[in-house]
Formats: structure tokens, C-alpha cells, sequence
């Protein structure tokens, strides 16, 4: 498994990120029978550490917790209980739907951006993105059922989830509606 452990502005000692790569062995072994990547990143936040954890799972699962405290330690180990839970809670739906994948989920790579937002006051027309990109990261899109990309976006707590259609190899989305169900968007042409 590769890690990527690091810090946003602080120093991260080799002790932290030995801890770091033991105690996410010991929550991914229990639950998670092939994880690919790890992405750990420690920031401060005013008085608190924040510690951001990303795993990426074969089974195209990406499980992300975030955890805080005015220790850096605990602020990880806060992100740990959180991964496990989410972990856990990953397995036994696996289990109760009886779904066993064969081969691991294919991941494609796709650029993700953060924009800055729009001023409502600003004169350009709104036709254009006039927003500054903050942050540009390269991302993994999944390839599952729409079950399993409802499920893992459910796990995640996440309000969207891109994911290519196994079916038919197209991009489709799943996000949590205002009314509380799941919409699903796949926009191939019905012919």
C-alpha cells in the first residue's frame, strides 16, 4: 500500500508518520481486504490540529474522515475511529447484500478543481466561469453498479458521487436529493 503522509504548513516528524502507517494497517486489515493508497495531510486550525485522511480501497470504495484536536496525535487518532466506523459500516453492507466482486474496481484519473467563489456584484456576464482556481488535484472515478455507487457515496457521507457505469462504460452521478432520496443522472441517449 502506498502512504502519502504530510503536512500543510507544519513539520511532521518520522515518529507521526510511523504511528500513522501502523495504526491505518491495523484498521484497514481488519475490514478492508485490499487498500491501494493512503493520503494523509496535518494542518493546523487556530488552536486545533486537523488531520484529513483519504484511503482509496480495490473495491473502489474511497473512505475520508476528518478528525480534530489540540493534539496532533489525538487529531489522527480522532480520523482513525472515524475510518473505522465507515469501514465497519462498509463491510457489513457488503455482507448484507451478499455482493462479492471477482476483480478489483477500475479506477480512471480525472483533474478536480476548487473555484473561488463568484462576487454577485461583479459586471460579467454570467455565461462564463470567472472564478479563480484555488486548488487543482487529480482525482480517481470509480467504475461500478449504481448500487455500489449509491453505497459508497452513502459510507461517505458525500451529497455526489461521478462514477462510469459499468454497463456501459458512460460517466453517470448519484447525489443526495433535498427531499431526502437519491437521484441518479445517466446521460446517454435513449434511441
Amino acid at each position: 500500500m502506498r502512504y502519502q503522509i504530510s503536512g500543510k504548513q507544519i513539520d511532521i516528524g518520522e515518529a507521526l508518520q510511523s504511528h500513522v502507517r501502523t495504526e491505518l494497517d491495523e484498521i484497514l486489515k481488519k475490514y478492508a481486504g485490499r487498500p491501494t493508497d493512503a493520503n494523509v495531510v496535518f494542518s493546523k486550525s487556530g488552536h486545533e490540529f486537523v488531520c484529513e485522511t483519504i484511503v482509496h480501497l480495490s473495491t473502489g470504495l474511497t473512505a475520508q474522515a476528518t478528525g480534530k484536536a489540540n493534539e496532533i496525535y489525538a487529531a489522527f487518532d480522532g480520523s482513525g475511529e472515524k475510518m473505522d466506523k465507515q469501514l465497519r459500516r462498509y463491510k457489513r453492507r457488503l455482507k448484507d447484500h451478499h455482493s462479492g466482486r471477482s476483480q478489483p474496481v477500475e479506477l480512471s484519473d480525472a483533474g478536480s478543481y476548487i473555484l473561488e467563489p463568484r462576487d454577485e456584484s461583479d459586471e460579467a456576464t454570467h455565461d462564463t466561469v470567472n472564478g479563480m482556481i484555488v486548488a487543482e488535484m487529480e482525482t480517481k472515478i470509480p467504475s461500478l453498479s449504481v448500487g455500489e455507487a449509491v453505497m459508497q457515496m452513502e459510507i461517505a457521507s458525500a451529497p455526489v458521487l461521478v462514477f462510469r457505469n459499468e454497463k456501459h462504460n458512460g460517466i453517470n452521478v448519484v447525489y443526495r436529493r433535498d427531499d431526502g432520496n437519491i437521484g441518479w443522472i445517466d446521460p446517454r441517449i435513449s434511441g
